[in-house]
């Protein structure tokens, strides 16, 4: 039997702009739309009052005179032109930012690889030797830097001790501008259990398969490192250097404790921070004390937002490159 049509109307098609079955789609659409952004509101809400407002905040006080007690003046471009020009210590602070990043790194990132292909290979006690290694990550930062400057003390240190006890001459360790980097970087490979635990469960990951077709092609160790493990965890890689880039940066705990420790003065006595900042020889001071000094003990609040914002600009130049050139971490480029 044909359906008769009321004289006057004609039938709607189901995919017409006003078609009863276009809103239905449309209004749950709507709906979706509504639950996503409800459930993505308390992310971007704390997005916005913890970075984006905090952002804009410091680059506005960037481009003012400002020392937290009376209200910001604003003076142009004046911060970053003291910053670039003349500011006597910004370019030592800069350089040993440079050399963590550049020294610091790297050599947590290889001891770490290497102290986890170890363990992946232990048959008897791994557990235990896992634990082992990975204690000293848990230990705070500021105690096992005494803990550090005690054991490498110049004259009643036990490192020096057992050195002269076998006729070598101890060095002054953090007391010597030299060598007071490099003595921080031991300290940096001895508390990288956090890097060392996350490089190991990306080697358990590895296929075995692949070693064994690496085996059967005649390939050596170094060959099987380079050609099959490389590759495979490269993304695990790119994080732990990422990120140790990033803290690498604001590297501040570390060396200020370090400084005051190996000075022999507290902290309280000497003036906080600025007393004993970068000893011994401006040979610790990095980038974040620098601003930190600036902003909190000169009370220059306005130059050292400009100075966090010149960071944040490097770091954020540094991650993009770093993951602009992970997109060649594949397989081939090791060939």
């Amino acid at each position: 039997m044909t359906a008769t049509l009321a004289p006057g109307r004609a039938e709607t098609p189901p995919h017409a702009p006003g078609s009863p079955a276009r809103r239905r789609r449309g209004s749950a659409a709507r709906r979706r739309r509504w639950s996503i952004a409800l459930m993505l509101a308390p992310t971007l809400l704390g997005l916005a009052v913890f970075f984006v407002y905090p952002l804009v905040a410091n680059l506005y006080f960037s481009f003012t005179r400002y020392d937290l007690v009376s209200a910001p003046q604003w003076n142009g471009f004046s911060n970053y032109v003291y910053l670039f020009t003349k500011d006597p210590r910004i370019v030592t602070a800069a350089l040993n930012t440079l050399w963590f990043v550049v020294v610091l790194v790297p050599v947590r990132i290889v001891c770490s690889l290497a102290v986890a292909g170890l363990l992946l290979r232990a048959r008897s006690a791994g557990g235990i030797w896992r634990t082992i290694f990975y204690l000293p990550a848990l230990v705070p930062p500021v105690a096992s830097v005494v803990a550090f400057v005690f054991l490498f003390n110049p004259g009643t240190g036990p490192v020096n001790l057992v050195l002269k006890s076998l006729g070598i001459p101890g060095p002054l360790w953090f007391n010597d501008p030299a060598l007071a980097k490099p003595s921080l970087v031991l300290l940096g490979v001895w508390v990288m259990g956090d890097v060392m635990i996350i490089l190991l469960a990306a080697l358990l990951n590895v296929p075995r398969d692949q070693y064994e077709a690496a085996s059967l092609d005649g390939a050596n160790g170094v060959q099987k490192v380079r050609y099959v493990t490389i590759p495979s965890i490269a993304p695990v890689l790119l994080f732990a250097l990422v990120t140790g880039m990033i803290a690498a940066l604001q590297y501040f705990t570390e060396a200020a404790v370090a400084s005051g420790v190996a000075s022999g003065r507290s902290g309280a006595a000497s003036g906080g921070l600025a007393a004993d900042i970068g000893y011994p020889e401006d040979s610790l001071l990095t980038y974040t004390q620098w601003l930190y000094v600036r902003g909190f003990a000169n009370f220059q609040l306005g130059y050292a937002a400009a100075m966090a914002v010149v960071l944040f600009v490097v770091a954020s130049v540094f991650v993009a490159l770093l993951l602009r050139k992970s997109r060649a971490f594949s397989p081939e480029d090791f060939s």
